[in-house]
């Protein structure tokens, strides 16, 4: 996979967040004023977008990955974990050293494997269940 990084929301990342988040996970608010600030990341694969992400800086050494999505056709390969490696470059590469995830918790047990743990801050958004992660970079 080849992953774009892209300084506002391209319409790639646009369409992936709303086949995952909003077509199949039924979210009504997907798209929010953070997307005109945000770092956002598209992974490609044969020229088609299947993955995308994004960064939003909150200080000098804390950053949020957020809207982590991949097509349905595409998970289970690795490209979920591979996006949020490339954020985690992105976020050392801006000085940062900390990064945190708002997951869904039937997302949680993929987030721990690849290096993040539970801050214990729970909370639920339009109905799902989410809990905040940290990964020290």
């Amino acid at each position: 996979m080849t992953v774009k990084v892209y300084d506002r929301l391209p319409e790639e990342a646009k369409a992936i967040r709303t086949e995952v988040f909003v077509d199949e996970q039924g979210f009504t608010e997907e798209f929010d004023s953070a997307d005109h600030t945000a770092i956002h990341l598209v992974g490609f694969i044969d020229n088609k977008a299947v993955a995308t992400s994004r960064i939003i800086k909150i200080n000098d050494t804390d950053y949020m990955i957020g809207r982590i999505a991949v097509l349905k056709a595409n998970r289970k390969g690795g490209l979920g974990a591979r996006i949020v490696y490339v954020a985690e470059d992105i976020i050392r590469e801006h000085g940062g050293n900390n990064a945190f995830i708002h997951a869904q918790m039937q997302a949680v047990p993929f987030y721990e494997r690849i290096g993040y743990t539970l801050t214990g801050e729970t909370d639920v958004e339009e109905g799902c269940p989410h809990a905040m992660m940290s990964k020290k970079l």
